[in-house]
């Protein structure tokens, strides 16, 4: 956005007022949305930058139709610039303005709890925590308010580079961003600060947003229905895809079964299951829909070396496969599965134990020659990096981007707010998704879907973003609330969740104020 606003000036001749300025009248757009109809009493914490700028054009903006305090959080002779001269124009217009450093504890305390709306212009872009002194404890305050806060551009205390919310931070009603959500406020632990986000446009032409080198996507309704094609009237099973999934072992039975039923309600044309024959039956009795290859199988019930060439000929035979929902890391398992992979030509997911395989050798996935996904959760992302799971965590579009690099494919980190990556660093959030599916099963279902759309011919970017978009929203469908969804349930929503996005829906993280 620095850049973007630096081009405006420079290019199209827009100064840095005219988008402060929009920035604050489109703050006070969305503040009434937020203010009841009665008397309404707004307070706008204001720090001394263009944050705080933003803050105070909405404080004028307001100031005709609502009772507007302004409590400083500099003294008036540190503000400077843009920001100085619109709080001249408050108190011109005798907006009440006081420093909040002089205020008594109880006193700013009574002030936030008094309000109706706290707007936090506190801290902005450049902000790197945590919040120290007055602002810490001026955030403090107006969370244990009670009253709800608006956030200028995202939630003081949060970083907008990296998604840290280190405390204290602003747990914000709603956000407003200017012309573009930052980066680290859509990712956890920042998002959960966030509220409802609004995306305003601040009159930054849209070129300058089209051209800008923008790395990070945030997928919508919009993107997934422009990229998945469209089933014509006279479709035949042999125009979607033959999936073939390799995985399964003795007391792991319902991964591959999971797996197969991702994949066929995602639309995939065949599926064919390979696992150890003593299982065989299993898939026909729950998922009469998907055929399955006996292969053979070890003592310990998991595939092994035998299973090499029946292996080989069941994935050369598909569209897509996908590899290890359900295999163990049995020595024998991890022995076929890096034989295996250096021979699959179709593209191809990885995921569960066919990572595992690899563990602390990424770079050995480069040997793969067909195109590749991988679904890592963050511990099977840590065990493939050899690092720690905090580490993973602590930067999951780093990792993710990191781990696409090394192993020559898309990488899927999942979890809150899933990363999707591409080798070249592009890389893509989804928003949709819930609590409640974090249970056993559901990355075996996303590892069906993903292959489903691999077979259909999608690209693999295009498939992963997809795939994790449509497994989110269909666990958002399926949930009843924290508790209790059950993975099965998340793949037969797939069908609706489509549904919903052909339609126009979805689960897209923001509202567009215009």
């Amino acid at each position: 956005m620095a850049d973007v606003e630096q081009r405006c000036r420079e290019e199209y001749g827009i100064p840095a007022a005219a988008l402060m300025e929009q920035a604050g009248l489109r703050t006070a757009e969305v503040a009434r949305l937020l203010l009841p109809r009665a008397v309404r009493r707004v307070v706008v914490l204001a720090g001394k930058g263009n944050n705080g700028g933003d803050g105070l054009v909405a404080a004028r903006h307001l100031a005709g139709e609502a009772v507007v305090r302004v409590l400083l959080l500099a003294p008036p002779a540190e503000f400077g610039g843009e920001p100085a001269r619109h709080l001249k124009a408050l108190l011109d217009r005798r907006v009440r303005v006081d420093e909040a450093g002089a205020l008594a504890a109880p006193d700013l305390a009574e002030a936030l709890r008094d309000a109706d709306l706290i707007v936090d212009a506190i801290f902005g872009t450049g902000f790197r925590g945590p919040a120290r002194g007055l602002a810490a404890r001026a955030i403090e305050a107006a969370n244990g308010s009670g009253t709800p806060i608006l956030a200028v551009d995202l939630p003081s205390g949060t970083d907008a580079l990296s998604g840290r919310a280190d405390p204290p931070c602003i747990h914000a009603a709603a956000t407003v961003a200017m012309a573009l959500p930052k980066v680290g406020t859509v990712q956890y632990p920042a998002a959960a600060h966030l509220g409802r986000l609004y995306v305003a446009d601040i009159g930054v032409p849209p070129s300058l947003v089209r051209d800008a080198p923008i790395p990070t996507e945030m997928a919508t309704a919009h993107w997934v229905d422009r990229a998945l094609p469209r089933r014509p009237a006279d479709s035949h099973k042999g125009r979607f895809g033959h999936v073939a999934i390799l995985a399964g072992a003795r007391g792991y039975a319902g991964a591959p079964v999971l797996a197969a039923r991702g994949a066929i309600r995602a639309g995939a044309g065949l599926v064919t299951v390979g696992l150890p024959a003593s299982l065989a039956t299993v898939p026909a009795g729950s998922l009469p829909e998907a055929m399955t290859r006996p292969l053979p199988e070890n003592a310990a019930g998991t595939l092994g070396e035998e299973a090499y060439d029946a292996a080989v000929d069941l994935i050369a035979a598909s569209d897509a496969a996908a590899v290890g929902p359900g295999l163990t890391t049995h020595p024998d398992v991890v022995g076929l599965v890096r034989r295996v992979l250096p021979r699959v030509e179709r593209p191809v997911v990885l995921d569960a134990d066919g990572l595992n395989a690899v563990a602390g050798d990424a770079r050995r996935l480069r040997d793969v020659p067909g195109p590749l996904v991988i679904t890592p959760h963050p511990g099977e992302m840590a065990r493939l990096l050899g690092r720690e799971i905090q580490e993973v965590q602590d930067d999951r579009l780093g990792t993710a981007r990191e781990a696409a690099r090394l192993v020559g494919g898309v990488a899927v980190l999942k979890g809150a707010r899933t990363v999707v990556a591409a080798p070249e660093g592009r890389a893509c959030i989804i928003p949709s998704g819930n609590a409640a599916m974090a249970t056993g099963g559901t990355g075996d279902v996303l590892t069906g879907v993903v292959a489903a759309l691999l077979g259909m011919g999608l690209p693999p970017f295009d498939a992963a973003v997809c795939g994790a978009y449509l497994h989110g929203l269909a666990g958002d469908l399926a949930a009843r609330g924290e508790l209790g969804l059950l993975a099965h349930e998340v793949a037969d929503e797939i069908p609706r969740a489509l549904a919903r996005v052909r339609a126009g829906g979805g689960d897209d993280a923001y509202t567009a104020v215009p």
